[in-house]
């Protein structure tokens, strides 16, 4: 009988997904707690993130006392943090202050993020290859009115599938035939060095024009892996988002025979 072969080491990683959240957005103020159905934006989001199957936890991160006091009631993690330029600064305190080998973060704006997208997203920066610092997820653009609108991020990825850039413009220029436009998500991978790094470099001036935290990587010669997904929700930027939003949620109670799909959603 030939020798059993000797077992292979099991690689063991722990994820965790980090929902930053803050009350005062400029376009709207007090959006996490803004009601989607009968439920605030915030819990559509972590409800996403415990659907996906490779996160070893979830934590709305926050500097806010609202937000945390509603945490507490709907049995949702929440740490508490300073104020910060962005919400990847949000969650680089968070990683000082939770051992993780990744951090998944997951905007609280996006409540019908894919969970398939999520572990797309863990996978790849448990895959990360030298060179590139973060993952970020996106998805194709196939509504005009979107390409337009300044409040979604547009993309361009080199052949290398790391970011070349990002704006809030249409970017490329459709000089010739029309051009493919790509929207970043708010869907970010990092491991705990790389969060300290983020939070070593400077902001550039196009990260401070554009209001585009991973621009802070590009600016500073470092590089960003996209990877594809599907994905075919709506961030929620403004009121009227909410509003689409709520069409969407009431289409799919509808499409499940859910009952109870309140008429509209609001502030809390």
């Amino acid at each position: 009988m030939s020798a059993a072969s000797p077992a292979q080491p099991r690689t063991v990683r722990r994820h965790i997904a980090v929902i930053p959240c803050r009350w005062g957005a400029s376009r709207f103020p007090g959006k996490p707690l803004a009601l989607l159905g009968d439920k605030p934006l915030l819990w559509h989001v972590h409800q996403r993130c415990l659907e996906a199957t490779r996160l070893d936890g979830v934590v709305v991160a926050t500097d806010d006392a609202r937000i945390e006091a509603v945490c507490r009631r709907l049995g949702i993690e929440s740490m508490r943090t300073r104020e910060h330029l962005t919400g990847t600064d949000r969650v680089a305190e968070c990683a000082e202050r939770v051992s993780a080998d990744g951090y998944i973060n997951v905007q609280g704006d996006e409540p019908f993020i894919s969970p398939a997208a999520i572990d797309a997203v863990s996978d790849a920066l448990h895959h990360l290859t030298t060179g590139n610092l973060a993952v970020n997820a996106y998805t194709e653009l196939v509504d005009a009115a979107a390409v337009l609108d300044h409040n979604v991020v547009k993309t361009v990825v080199g052949t290398s599938g790391s970011a070349l850039m990002f704006s809030r413009q249409p970017i490329p220029y459709p000089r010739g035939t029309r051009p493919t436009y790509l929207r970043q998500l708010g869907l970010y991978g990092f491991t705990g060095e790389a969060l300290r790094q983020f939070q070593q470099l400077p902001q550039g001036p196009l990260e401070k024009a554009e209001g585009v935290e991973m621009l802070r990587f590009i600016e500073n010669g470092y590089g960003v892996r996209m990877l594809p997904v599907t994905d075919e929700g709506v961030a929620v930027d403004t009121p009227e988002d909410l509003a689409r939003a709520f069409k969407i949620l009431r289409s799919r109670a509808i499409a499940a025979g859910t009952r109870g799909c309140p008429a509209s959603g609001g502030l809390q």
